[in-house]
């Protein structure tokens, strides 16, 4: 696949589909531990369901994008995120106004970037989180003994060239104590597109206090789906529904 400059770093991406005239771009935000690859169909499905070319691409240190140089992520990796490196990469590759499709930290990413005064035409968000919740820190603490004691490690390596540092640089980071004051409800207020958010009822790592806060905050309508038996991956565990919901979002767009 080819790759990008954003913020003096090399940027592994792929594009599914062709762009049309006059038709946004979805740009797909992975999750803490995510990859272009692991979003598996969902991106091509939302192209074929919309018409929207689909960016996906992994943020600094997942995938073959450049290993994190760093010994940790800084706590503000997600404003560092949507406030240079993406802003830099859309840029970079003539994208305009897109439509973002953030999962978990991609959400926040998301979030950040638009409540920043970024042009974006809307955002589909799932199992976003906007403040640190008790519920969510326990599934990250699950996530580190997985990792040391399960199968996690093996699960991840096929996906990041790097498999330690891409778990470390985010499971260090949010199990931190400055991590626990995290929050980002500022910028919801400066969040005025269409947003979508979709949370699991039975997810590990937030509530649907996080998506009840961004629909109290942002200045743009929002949507707000939660579902049954459903966890932190909705596009992977309830892909019908989210599939729907996500396109129906995108074509009612103006």
């Amino acid at each position: 696949m080819p790759f990008a400059a954003a913020a003096g770093r090399r940027i592994e991406y792929e594009w599914i589909g062709e762009a049309a005239q006059g038709v946004p771009a979805l740009v797909f935000l992975h999750e803490g531990l995510g990859s272009i690859r692991q979003w598996r169909e969902f991106p091509l499905q939302v192209f074929k369901s919309t018409g929207c070319a689909a960016l996906v691409y992994n943020r600094y240190g997942y995938g073959a994008s450049d290993v994190l140089a760093e010994p940790t992520r800084s706590v503000r990796f997600m404003h560092e995120e949507a406030l240079e490196s993406l802003p830099q990469l859309l840029s970079n590759l003539g994208i305009e106004a897109p439509i973002l499709v953030g999962h978990s930290d991609g959400a926040s990413i998301a979030l950040i970037h638009a409540g920043a005064g970024h042009a974006v035409r809307g955002l589909a968000l799932m199992a976003p989180h906007v403040f640190v919740e008790e519920h969510g820190l326990a599934g990250i603490r699950e996530a580190k003994r997985a990792f040391e004691t399960g199968d996690l490690r093996e699960r991840l390596a096929k996906y990041h060239r790097d498999v330690a540092k891409t778990f470390r640089g985010w499971n260090d980071v949010w199990l931190s104590d400055g991590f626990r004051a995290w929050n980002i409800e500022e910028y919801l207020p400066g969040v005025r597109c269409p947003v979508l958010a979709i949370q699991g009822e039975d997810d590990a790592y937030g509530t649907m206090a996080q998506v009840e806060a961004i629909r109290r905050k942002v200045s743009g309508p929002c949507e707000a789906v939660k579902l049954p038996a459903c966890g932190h991956a909705p596009h992977r565990e309830q892909p019908d529904a989210t599939l729907a919901a996500v396109s129906r979002f995108v074509k009612a767009l103006p």
